[in-house]
């Protein structure tokens, strides 16, 4: 594996034949389901435990709403990398590649239900203005149908997309080719 259009720094990027079984399985089932592997794995793989710590938490957030938020920070940070790979999974998941550019253009614009618009508008706010976060716009998730376990879960997916914005964007990742054909 070579990281050449990867990131632009020059990290130590091991072939996946010199990576742990366990990793060397993951991208093999990266390969298999997505027909690639991303880019950002691929650049996480020079340090295994932040790679473990990354898809630990990826993995566990369930995926339409993630990716939606995923978006709408990286709209805002103007994160070219997630914007293209996070607004194709939308476009996959929601088998709606509409909602995929309204995402990445203007969220707001898009067709949403009140939990959806509730949980956007919260990253929004939260990736421009963290410290004016008030406890009314913890209420409003809460009136939107959130637990106040999923509005943690919640502010936590916003700062993990945040500091995964700024990894990219430091780093120049690009976005997999693959990526801007899918679900078009």
């Amino acid at each position: 594996m070579s990281n050449k259009n990867v990131v632009a720094l020059d990290l130590p990027i091991p072939e996946i034949k010199d990576m742990p079984e366990d990793t060397q399985k993951y991208f093999q089932i990266c390969q298999e389901k997505l027909g690639m592997i991303p880019n950002v794995l691929t650049a996480y793989s020079q340090n295994l435990k932040q790679l473990e710590g990354f898809t630990r938490l990826y993995n566990e957030l369930s995926k339409l709403e993630r990716e939606m938020v995923a978006v709408v920070v990286s709209s805002d940070n103007k994160c070219y990398y997630c914007l293209v790979a996070h607004g194709a999974a939308v476009r996959v998941l929601s088998g709606d590649p509409e909602l995929g550019e309204h995402m990445v253009m203007n969220y707001r614009s898009a067709k949403l239900d009140k939990r959806q618009r509730a949980m956007l508008d919260f990253a929004s706010h939260l990736t421009r203005s963290p410290a004016t976060v008030t406890e009314e716009h913890v209420q409003t998730l809460r009136d939107a149908g959130l637990s106040d376990r999923a509005i943690w879960d919640l502010s936590n997916l916003i700062g993990f997309y945040n500091m995964s914005n700024r990894v990219a964007i430091a780093s120049d990742m690009q976005p997999n080719p693959e990526y801007h054909s899918q679900s078009r």
